[in-house]
């Protein structure tokens, strides 16, 4: 499977430091020649090759070796152009194949990755064949469109370097996302090769809805001629049918719909363009929408391409949408009276009917929140609420397009009204929670989560608890209660339960996501575990709320008497109760404690009942001081006070916010109370993106600003303000804007002109476009002719895309919009050839051209699978492994010999000895060891008698008398003590012993040692002399 190893270097060029080799072998000569040549040598040759191997590993020395391994990858086009029926000719073709053709002696890999929109593995490459799949199992995203480019860069991220690489694409070549021919251009780069089998479509009988034109901008009371352009296709047996059928065209205003046409047509010829005159009645953005409707199904074959939608804004007067609490309602007509007496035409909308998509907005230059909380109501009934959609639809609105929005106070407005932690609140100039502990504004809210028995109990408790917390500002304090296996416990705080939410918002999210409630056996335990700990919170206002299916025991009058003592009211919310019982009980206890009982059958209006209910806590920011406050005018020359001189009337009261730390906040006008600035803001105002956001913390109403009704100031002010958040616009110069889709792309096409019909040139113009999801896209806008400007962008789903257009930082903000009908997926119905001949023509970098392979067909499966995928022609693959760590390691330990060399002088003689000592020692023969013996025996009977004679002497010595008493004047010849030994014979002539033998050896010894003495005493002195 390996062969043809080689040895590589990933920074080549620095092999030419090895001309240091040398240059160390001559330095290295000269200096160590104190060493001796034997050592001198080695310490060169190991230094040589430390240095040698250091400047291998900066060359990055590799390890190269080539494998004759394949790897293939089939990708499947999953999308809606693709037959069902060939779908599941496309599974059998590429499990048949790899079955077939794969070589399992050298670990040949398969693999198999399905797209549509998205691409997704399905089987990733294993050196094993293909298993039985009956249907795809991964997820390749909506099969509304083809993404071609993205399945060849998944294919080619799912290559292992250590095999030759193909891709084997079954499609019919119709992208609708990307450009595969650019991917396959990258691919053929990297040597990976790619075959093609090719899916014809079928040739069915088709109605297809081409678009519905209208103008882009037309004139308020103008009529309008909309155009219907159907198409119809035929078979090859019936090329040009009669279909008939109805036609069916409608306006859609916001909510409203309105049928412009339904009447049946029969379609005659290829293309069919069908009139529909009509009248714009009201400034507004409109969307239309037509449908055919074939009379024969079967005259029909696909049903998503029957629909078109166009997109048209109608100008006219300036318009603001003024949305009130539909609980509350009539607080805000002076305002609304006021604003018409200005010219400004005033849409009076309820919290429970509001716009429904971006497109409607765009008819309104502003929109005001007239003190309107984010839910409202008392009961199920009741409850109404502003998503989260139309919230993020209002800021895109201001921010991409310019309109601008202003927020009204009232005592349920801002951080009282449950914004906090918004996105409208990221685009107001306030921050609607109270960071300053100078300013008191702290409530407390326990939760008692019993609701497992519901559907999907689990799931709904944690986002209604989720939910509440975001209502809750960062000073409030927070606790859960649940039942587990150790009874009713607190889900955070230990013992106390209640913390502050700042500090511990992420940790209280985690638990919540964690938490599993159990069923919870009375009411009792859970009520006194939160008096205890409520008790003890220092919050101005606190709250309960109990979800429950009311099957616990029933709560005590006692415990309940203690809430009521603390003013703590208890709201309940029913949900799957046990009948009458359970909700009786859980509606006593909201009635005891003065909390709102809800019966909850539908789960999705959970999260508004406990949004409602957390808000409860935030009335601390609520500032009505006695004898109320003093407007004070701090920028009189705003925009917005421009021609109000004098003293303001008072105002009884206002929310209390935090003005954000940013240079683009203006303030003209503040509170006379309370003392600290930054929450004392009654109007400020920025500009966020194109559009601009304005406050007004007290109301315009009878509460607050009762005094300000009738006064000279009130239509003046409130109207100046809501004109300076509206929509700018100016007509000085000529834009003509038009757009268009093709080829799967929105082009946005702008003429400039001045107003003298001069080309406007360089414009620094740039669009932004914002879809069904309502992510923002940003478009280059460039210049192709004088006063032309064209951009393009591509649209990721069907539907109404909003445009808009800035010329430059000080001209006027154009909005348009373009509606995409549906995908080229539906449009298109030929494979497109070109497209596959070309993927399959790219050649890899050192292999053979792929190939286009036979149609996939049942009858022809046979025939396509002669085709070898694993064929050769790819080019071989090479697989590399970095060594040089391998080398340092090597180099290293190589540098500890060659200073043992030039630091230790050893004797390589010493071995040589010990080696031949050894060699001798086996080499000796028995006979040398005999005579070994025997002279050891000699040795040790000679040391014997030395032993013997020397006790004698011992003894003889003890006997003979003193020298000087037998001689007291020795002569000098006697030197050496001959009278010593005249003694002893004189001595040894006593009794001699018993043993004669003994005695006669013993004489004789002496007489043999005392010549010896007296001869060497001649010697000496004959020397002298």
């Amino acid at each position: 499977m390996f062969s043809d190893f080689q040895v590589g270097f990933e920074y080549p060029w620095m092999l030419v430091l090895l001309v240091l080799v040398p240059i160390t072998w001559w330095l290295g000569s000269q200096s160590l020649s104190g060493l001796g040549n034997t050592r001198r040598l080695l310490a060169l040759i190991f230094r040589s090759l430390v240095l040698l191997l250091m400047i291998l590993a900066l060359a990055g020395i590799q390890w190269i070796w080539t494998s004759d391994r394949q790897t293939v990858i089939y990708l499947l086009d999953q999308s809606d152009s693709i037959p069902i029926a060939k779908r599941q000719l496309m599974l059998r073709f590429a499990i048949d194949s790899v079955k077939k053709h794969r070589r399992e002696k050298r670990f040949d890999r398969a693999g198999l990755i399905l797209f549509g929109r998205e691409a997704s593995i399905e089987v990733p490459p294993l050196d094993e064949n293909l298993p039985p799949l009956s249907r795809p199992e991964s997820n390749f995203g909506k099969p509304d469109a083809t993404n071609l480019e993205g399945a060849l860069k998944l294919a080619a991220a799912s290559f292992l370097e250590d095999s030759a690489k193909r891709i084997v694409v079954l499609t019919d070549g119709i992208q609708t996302l990307g450009t595969a021919e650019t991917a396959a251009k990258r691919l053929s780069e990297t040597g990976i090769g790619i075959d093609v089998v090719p899916i014809r479509l079928d040739n069915n009988a088709e109605v297809m809805v081409e678009k519905i034109d209208v103008p882009g901008y037309v004139q308020q009371g103008q009529t309008v001629d909309a155009r219907v352009v159907i198409n119809r296709f035929g078979t090859a047996e019936n090329p040009s049918p009669e279909i008939p059928g109805r036609v069916r065209v409608v306006r859609r205003i916001g909510s409203q719909t309105e049928v412009l046409a339904d009447s049946p047509y029969v379609l005659d010829r290829d293309i069919n363009v069908i009139p529909v005159p009509h009248k714009i009645d009201q400034t507004a953005g409109y969307t239309y929408e037509a449908e055919f409707i074939p009379d024969v199904l079967t005259d029909d074959t696909i049903t998503q391409n029957n629909r078109a939608t166009a997109f048209t804004y109608a100008r006219g007067k300036s318009r603001v949408m003024l949305i009130e609490d539909a609980n509350n309602l009539g607080n805000f007509e002076p305002l609304a009276d006021a604003l018409r007496k200005n010219d400004i035409v005033v849409d009076l909308r309820t919290t429970n009917n509001l716009f429904s998509s971006l497109v409607e907005l765009q008819s309104y230059d502003s929109v005001i929140l007239a003190g309107v909380p984010r839910t409202s109501g008392e009961s199920m009934d009741k409850i109404s609420s502003i998503s989260d959609q139309q919230m993020e639809m209002m800021v895109q609105s201001s921010r991409q397009f310019g309109m601008g929005i202003l927020m009204l106070g009232g005592p349920e407005a801002f951080g009282a009204g449950g914004w906090s932690n918004t996105k409208l609140e990221e685009a107001m100039p306030v921050n609607f929670t109270i960071k300053n502990t100078k300013v008191e504004a702290v409530g407390a809210l326990a939760m008692v989560m019993h609701a497992s028995e519901m559907p999907e109990g689990n799931h709904w408790q944690k986002v209604i608890g989720k939910s509440a917390l975001e209502s809750l500002g960062p000073g409030d304090y927070c606790g859960v209660i649940k039942y587990d296996a150790t009874g009713d416990t607190w889900l955070w705080g230990g013992s106390d339960g209640m913390l502050k939410v700042g500090d511990h918002s992420r940790m209280m999210r985690s638990r919540l996501s964690q938490m599993i409630p159990g069923d919870m056996p009375d009411f009792d335990s859970s009520l006194k575990l939160a008096i205890r700990s409520l008790k003890n919170v220092p919050a101005a206002i606190k709250h309960m709320i109990i979800i429950s299916d009311g099957d616990p025991t029933s709560a005590s009058a006692q415990v309940l008497s203690e809430f009521t003592k603390n003013q703590i009211k208890i709201s309940t919310v029913a949900v799957g109760s046990h009948g009458t019982v359970g909700t009786a009980e859980l509606n006593r206890i909201a009635k005891v404690t003065g909390g709102n009982y809800y019966v909850v059958t539908n789960a999705a209006a959970l999260p508004k009942i406990f949004m409602r209910e957390a808000r409860r806590v935030a009335r601390p920011v609520i500032f009505e001081p006695e004898g109320g406050v003093q407007p004070l005018v701090r920028l009189p020359n705003h925009e917005i006070l421009s021609g109000i001189q004098g003293d303001l009337p008072r105002l009884r009261g206002f929310v209390l916010t935090e003005t954000k730390d940013s240079p683009l906040v203006e303030v003209p006008l503040l509170a006379s109370k309370p003392a600290e600035p930054e929450n004392a803001s009654l109007l400020a105002t920025w500009n966020y993106g194109l559009g601009r956001t304005a406050v007004f913390t007290s109301d315009a109403g009878k509460r607050w600003a009762s005094d300000w009704i009738g006064s000279p100031y009130y239509d003046q002010f409130f109207s100046q303000l809501v004109r300076w958040t509206m929509r700018t616009q100016r007509n000085d110069d000529k834009y003509n804007i038009a757009t268009q889709v093709k080829d799967g792309r929105v082009q946005i096409i702008v003429n400039a002109s001045d107003s003298e019909d001069k080309f406007l040139n360089f414009l620094d113009m740039n669009a932004t476009a914002v879809g069904p999801d309502l992510v923002p896209k940003s478009i280059s806008m460039r210049q192709q002719a004088p006063g032309r400007y064209i951009g393009e962008f591509t649209p990721e789903e069907a539907g109404s895309y909003m445009l808009s257009i800035v010329p430059g930082s000080d001209r006027q903000i154009f909005t348009t919009g373009v509606n995409v009908p549906f995908s080229d997926e539906y449009r298109i119905r030929q494979a497109n050839m070109r497209l596959i001949e070309q993927l399959a023509n790219s050649t890899p970098r050192g292999g053979q051209t792929g190939k286009v392979l036979p149609e996939l067909n049942d009858s022809d499966m046979e025939e396509l699978l002669r085709f070898d995928t694993y064929r050769p022609g790819l080019p071989p693959a090479r697989s590399l492994k970095d060594i040089w760590p391998l080398v340092v390691l090597l180099g290293a330990s190589l540098f500890l010999a060659d200073v043992f060399i030039r630091r230790v002088a050893v004797d390589f003689g010493w071995p040589l000895r010990k080696l031949a000592a050894f060699m001798s020692q086996i080499k000796t023969s028995e006979v040398d060891l005999a005579r070994q013996k025997s002279l050891e025996r000699l040795r040790s009977s000679k040391s014997q008698v030395s032993n013997d004679l020397e006790k004698q002497r011992s003894s003889t010595s003890m006997e003979l008398p003193d020298p000087l008493e037998s001689n007291p004047n020795p002569s000098s010849s006697d030197a050496f003590g001959t009278a010593d030994f005249k003694g002893a014979e004189s001595k040894s002539s006593g009794p001699a012993p018993s043993d004669s033998l003994a005695k006669s050896k013993s004489n004789s010894d002496n007489e043999d040692y005392t010549s010896r003495l007296l001869e060497a005493k001649r010697k000496a002195k004959k020397n002298q002399n």
